[in-house]
């Protein structure tokens, strides 16, 4: 029972590390720079903001928005790009303080684990602080204006929902071919 106990414990500590590194281990210059996934032409965070900030300028000409509805997208907007730089601040601090932990000769797990935690908490009210703001914006609509940021979010979803369907075909076709019959007699 004791070998079973210790092995279960040494698989979730190393998931805990593994996890908490893997998730913060890349800095957004990594992700943005030129060549990287987020760079020009990639498809990481970087690119995918760059795409969602072209969108929202779109939207942003076809709603005709009044005085009063143009000081809330600007509230919304600026309380996203602060919520987004800090939450950016909050992963780089992350990030260097598992690269200061994990060059410990016993990691500390529960250090990285409260840390980890912390982060969480502090982004999950970022993250209501930018979704209260954009409600607020919305709520101020009319019903056409409600009805194009509607349409636009539909559009938004679909395209999300081929992605998702493009990247399973690929992904089946990839491990769908290990799994064959035929590849497993051919090992």
């Amino acid at each position: 029972m004791y070998q079973k106990t210790s092995r279960f414990l040494a698989v979730a500590a190393t998931s805990l590390a593994l996890s908490i590194g893997a998730a913060h281990a890349q800095t957004p210059a990594a992700m943005g720079g030129p060549g990287g996934p987020g760079g020009p032409g990639g498809h990481g965070h970087a690119g995918m903001h760059a795409h969602f900030m072209k969108e929202m300028q779109q939207l942003h000409a076809k709603l005709n928005l009044n005085a009063d509805q143009e000081k809330q997208w600007q509230a919304a907007l600026n309380t996203m790009k602060q919520n987004r730089e800090a939450m950016r601040a909050n992963r780089k601090q992350l990030k260097e303080q598992f690269d200061t932990l994990k060059n410990q000769p016993i990691l500390d797990l529960n250090a990285m684990h409260a840390t980890h935690q912390r982060i969480e908490q502090q982004d999950a009210q970022l993250r209501e602080q930018t979704a209260s703001a954009w409600l607020t914006f919305y709520n101020g609509l009319n019903d056409q204006q409600k009805t194009t940021v509607s349409n636009a979010l539909k559009a938004r979803f679909a395209k999300m929902e081929q992605r998702r369907e493009k990247m399973r075909e690929h992904w089946q076709q990839r491990h769908g071919a290990a799994s064959a019959p035929g590849a497993q007699q051919q090992q």
